[in-house]
């Protein structure tokens, strides 16, 4: 169900409306929108009775969500959610979000020598695993939280904002004290304990797709984290398994016009993880952007030959600044941009020096 507040409602009218569905035995979601706040209500097994909620003051209508996930729907939601940050960044904004770094922190110079290249290119968001689910229980599984404590520097120094995997409840207790943004990995998009904590948290949520999740259990796993509470939710397309051998997955462009069609949660596209080949990373990025993507998160390396995970996908670096520089062409063509070169590190600078 869903409570439809007027424009004009007050936070007393709304946070009383929140509470009368509380004393119902269910939970309320308030979900502020540009026009209106929207209030989903779930943990009802069947429908709500509407004059329990619709004589309330500011209450316009009480309406049913037909479909099976209700917070992630654009009925509970018109506008697209925006996911802010302190230092400015956005995803989901006019400006796209582009999140960049290697598949798995190896060493701090590696780190530092790819982050510095990548802020100078405009990126925001800084990409690296410090936990790695890996096919093989021999292939590096990443360096834990010494890897997150690298990162952390990193933001210090350049200004990113951090981005990266948790595997496990445990894991997730480490990555929410460090990252700016929790990432929930395709191998994970169903581990619904897993969901449920990261709803929990009070740090964005980034949610990959399964590699052989619908659209719609993808949206459901995305409600699995907004029924807990925490609403700021970004969807990744990162390719699916089929019968095609030609590329490591199939990028599955389609998917974004449908989310953005179902539901208000930005959606970025993940062209590495997509092909699994270099050499596809930049023409699929040009796609994802055209389509209407919201953002990219791309894999590169100071030395894709030589890295301990996913070397064959990762871009070199100069091909990166290819990648963005195409990206700033197309961009204009779907009423985006690109965030100024080295903004993030001109952000940090100015807010030292304020210091």
């Amino acid at each position: 169900m869903l409570v439809v507040m007027n424009a004009h409602a007050t936070e007393e009218q709304v946070g009383a409306v929140c509470k009368r569905i509380e004393e119902l035995g269910f939970r309320a979601h308030p979900i502020p929108g540009a026009q209106r706040t929207a209030i989903g209500i779930t943990g009802n097994q069947g429908e709500v009775e509407p004059g329990a909620i619709e004589e309330l003051p500011g209450v316009v209508e009480v309406i049913r969500v037909s479909k099976p996930y209700k917070l992630v729907s654009r009925d509970v939601k018109e506008d697209n959610t925006v996911v802010r940050f302190a230092n400015g960044a956005t995803i989901g904004s006019e400006e796209l979000a582009v999140v960049a770094g290697p598949c798995a922190i190896e060493n701090h110079k590696q780190a530092f020598a790819i982050a510095e290249h990548v802020a100078k290119s405009g990126v925001r968001f800084f990409r690296g695993g410090a936990y790695k689910p890996r096919t093989s229980p021999y292939s590096f599984q990443g360096l834990g939280e010494e890897g997150l404590k690298i990162m952390a520097e990193i933001r210090d120094q350049f200004g990113l904002l951090i981005v990266t995997e948790a595997v496990d409840n445990e894991s997730l207790d480490q990555v929410e004290k460090y990252a700016d943004v929790i990432q929930i990995g395709a191998r994970n998009m169903q581990n619904f304990s897993l969901l449920k904590r990261a709803g929990r948290a009070r740090k964005p949520v980034l949610l990959k797709r399964g590699m052989s999740a619908t659209l719609e259990e993808f949206l459901m796993a995305a409600e699995y984290v907004m029924s807990e509470g925490n609403y700021n939710v970004v969807l990744c397309e990162r390719g699916v398994r089929t019968f095609s051998d030609y590329t490591r997955n199939t990028l599955d462009l389609s998917v974004v016009p449908a989310v953005h069609r179902l539901s208000h949660l930005p959606i970025l596209v993940d062209p590495s993880h997509g092909t699994g080949v270099r050499s596809k990373v930049t023409p699929l990025s040009r796609a994802s952007v055209a389509v209407g993507a919201d953002g990219l998160i791309v894999e590169v390396h100071n030395e894709p030959d030589r890295a301990l995970s996913d070397g064959k996908q990762s871009l070199y670096l100069e091909q990166f600044d290819e990648l963005m520089t195409q990206v700033r062409q197309i961009a204009p063509v779907v009423q985006r941009k690109v965030a100024d070169r080295g903004l993030a590190l001109t952000t940090r600078l100015n807010s030292a020096s304020a210091r």
